[in-house]
């Protein structure tokens, strides 16, 4: 399928703009050194629990933890679960659940074990009931997988702006 006329003249203009965009200033987050080296040197500790081994598991991902390297940071973390049902039936059965997780995590210095920056990130999915019960268990065990994940990645935007704010692995 072939591109309308009007996309080929804005193609040429955003071509046009990206020399001048070099000289800007913008830097990508993940550009900077302190967030580049800082992420992976980051040790997770989870509380016990299905949804808090998920999210320790998405974090050791989403930050690129180095098992081989020292830690320079620990990443603690509580979590706060619901379920809510939602769009109940003439029966009164919950036909659809929504899954709320909220964490409270503290980023804190090995070497000097201070805590550095501590924060706090919402998150909330939601999942259809299924009669069938086994159906029922798959869906409420892919909704925790999905909020571990997306809380995991929201943490991960927070600690590499705070380190890009704060230039070295020490916070320095």
């Amino acid at each position: 399928m072939r591109a309308p006329a009007a996309a080929a003249p804005a193609f040429f203009l955003a071509l046009g703009f990206a020399p001048l965009l070099g000289g800007c200033g913008f830097t990508p987050l993940y550009a900077s050194p302190a967030v580049a080296s800082g992420l992976p040197a980051i040790q997770v500790v989870a509380p016990q629990g299905r949804v808090a081994y998920l999210l320790r598991e998405d974090l050791d991902d989403v930050l690129g933890h180095d098992k081989s390297a020292a830690a320079a940071w620990r990443l603690d973390f509580t979590l706060k679960q619901t379920r809510d049902p939602r769009g109940l039936n003439v029966n009164d059965v919950a036909e659809r659940y929504e899954v709320g997780l909220t964490v409270n995590y503290t980023l804190t210095s090995v070497a000097t074990g201070k805590v550095a920056h501590a924060g706090q990130v919402s998150t909330e999915v939601f999942y259809d009931a299924a009669d069938a019960p086994y159906a029922g268990i798959t869906a409420r065990q892919d909704s925790q997988e999905r909020v571990a994940s997306d809380a995991a990645r929201r943490i991960q935007l927070d600690l590499a702006a705070w380190m890009a704010r704060h230039k070295g692995p020490e916070g320095g």
